[in-house]
């Protein structure tokens, strides 16, 4: 603009010139014609002289040419954003892996969630995964009015295979930066590896947590006006929402109620506690029934019609079928929450196997097994008999010994010797395995002393009664077949 200026400004200034100078001139007609035609030479010139002289007057006065603003609103933001961020832009759209796959979401913003297992469709591009529910095209899906699809931000992310959040296989975790925790899984082994593989090149790929989170910021504040987000924020802050306008209402509603109705209703709640029948009457009426976990060992053999509790017995049977040669069995400690559910299947009087995937890990079973000891009421050694089984540990004399503890084993009730018979023989085999389990008597007299045999009171005495205890169930081990054998039960 500033250059056809000064082109104007010189142009005139000539033509202001070339009229002066033939005013001044006679006016003899002759003259008057070439004088014209001189014009004429001169003016097919003009324009290279023009030029000349502007350029000149532009190196002579140091002035720069502007570069002419573009006054479009919309070129103006397309030449703010960089070149990262439209291919970015575009990028993320692009569907990089979709398809079907068992999802649990197990924490939403840091609160842990219950799991639950569903089949989701999973559509993965560069920066996020999508689950849709049911249709396999996502775009058919979105013209549900009302459906919205959950959404996983993928920048900052993490992803694990993990094995103590699920008994399931193939199951790998996905920790977002706002807290959200998801489990994916899939029977088939090359489909769950191609997707863990996808999702860990695309979280790759993408940015740092930091940079991630201060790039999206930057993205939102270049693409929206400040007064826009202005207006937002006051709305926000100012309009409260309609759930908090009803939970205020009730709230002072509440307030403004007789304190008498809430007294008058506490008082109810405790007479109905205190008249409320015992455990007792609820079980001889049949309303509860009697649990195998935390039951007397006759209880649980009469309800039974047996001298040897089932349960014991199938755990007995798993782990000799398929633990007698796992490094450390009764020593190494199952997953816990798999013991309480296998405790909560057996209370519930439900059909158990032992064989079933979900509890594969023989620890778990041994876990259990050793829960049930743990939690009878009156030891698998009763209490009646503790002090006489530590007084004839103490004996010097081995064949004394002996012959003292094996007359205290027969002196206990049938359904304690039987279940004590068959566990020692069990234990027995775990011990002639010693060699590849890494269990001696002596190992499992630690794991099964205080279990089996402890004072119905403690007193200061317990590291003595502990190796007491021990001392027991290793001899016991040891010389079985003089303390369980040839002579009539």
């Amino acid at each position: 603009m500033l250059l056809f200026y000064v082109l104007q400004v010189n142009q005139v200034t000539m033509e202001r010139s070339t009229t002066s100078d033939t005013a001044s001139e006679k006016p003899n007609p002759s003259h008057h014609n070439t004088g014209a035609v001189q014009m004429r030479i001169k003016n097919t010139n003009s324009h290279h002289d023009r030029l000349s002289q502007s350029k000149s007057m532009i190196l002579s006065e140091n002035v720069k040419v502007a570069e002419p603003v573009n006054r479009h609103r919309r070129n103006h933001s397309q030449h703010n954003l960089t070149l990262a961020d439209i291919i970015s832009t575009q990028d993320h759209t692009v569907v990089e892996k979709e398809g079907y796959l068992l999802k649990a979401k197990i924490a939403d913003g840091g609160k842990k969630l219950r799991k639950n297992w569903s089949t989701s469709w999973i559509v993965l591009t560069a920066r996020k995964m999508e689950f849709y529910k049911e249709s396999k095209q996502p775009a058919l899906a979105n013209l549900k009015p009302g459906y919205k699809p959950e959404c996983v931000d993928l920048c900052g992310a993490r992803i694990e295979w993990t094995s103590e959040k699920s008994s399931r296989k193939n199951v790998f975790q996905i920790t977002t930066v706002s807290g959200n925790e998801f489990l994916l899984q899939s029977d088939i082994d090359f489909l769950i590896l191609d997707w863990f593989h996808a999702i860990k090149n695309a979280i790759d790929r993408l940015p740092k947590e930091r940079s991630c989170t201060s790039r999206n910021l930057e993205f939102k504040l270049r693409r929206s006006s400040s007064i826009e987000l202005l207006n937002s924020l006051d709305t926000e802050s100012k309009e409260p929402k309609p759930e908090h306008r009803k939970s205020l209402i009730f709230r002072l509603n509440y307030s403004a109620s007789d304190t008498n109705d809430r007294n008058r209703v506490k008082s109810r709640l405790k007479k109905f506690i205190s008249r409320r029948p015992s455990l007792k009457t609820l079980q001889e009426k049949g309303l509860i029934k009697d649990q195998i976990f935390g039951s007397h060992l006759h209880l649980v053999c009469e309800h039974e019609k047996s001298t040897v509790p089932q349960f014991v017995r199938l755990c007995i049977k798993a782990v000799e079928k398929r633990g007698l040669d796992v490094d450390g069995i009764y020593r190494v400690s199952g997953n816990l929450a798999t013991i309480q559910k296998l405790r909560f299947v057996v209370n519930q009087e439900e059909k158990l196997n032992l064989d079933d995937s979900q509890w594969e890990d023989i620890h778990v079973v041994t876990g259990a097994l050793k829960m049930f000891f743990r939690e009878l009421p009156e030891p698998l050694f009763p209490y009646c008999f503790f002090e006489q089984f530590v007084e004839a540990i103490k004996i010097q004399d081995n064949v004394t010994r002996i012959k003292s503890i094996k007359n205290l084993v027969k002196k206990l009730p049938r359904p304690n010797y039987d279940t004590m018979k068959i566990l020692f023989e069990h234990l027995k085999k775990i011990a002639a395995k010693e060699s590849v389990n890494l269990m001696s008597t002596q190992s499992l007299g630690i794991v099964f002393g205080p279990t089996l045999l402890r004072p119905e009171k403690e007193t200061g005495n317990m590291a003595v009664h502990m190796l007491y205890q021990n001392q027991i169930v290793e001899l016991m081990l040891s010389e079985y077949s003089k303390i369980f054998g040839s002579e009539e039960d």
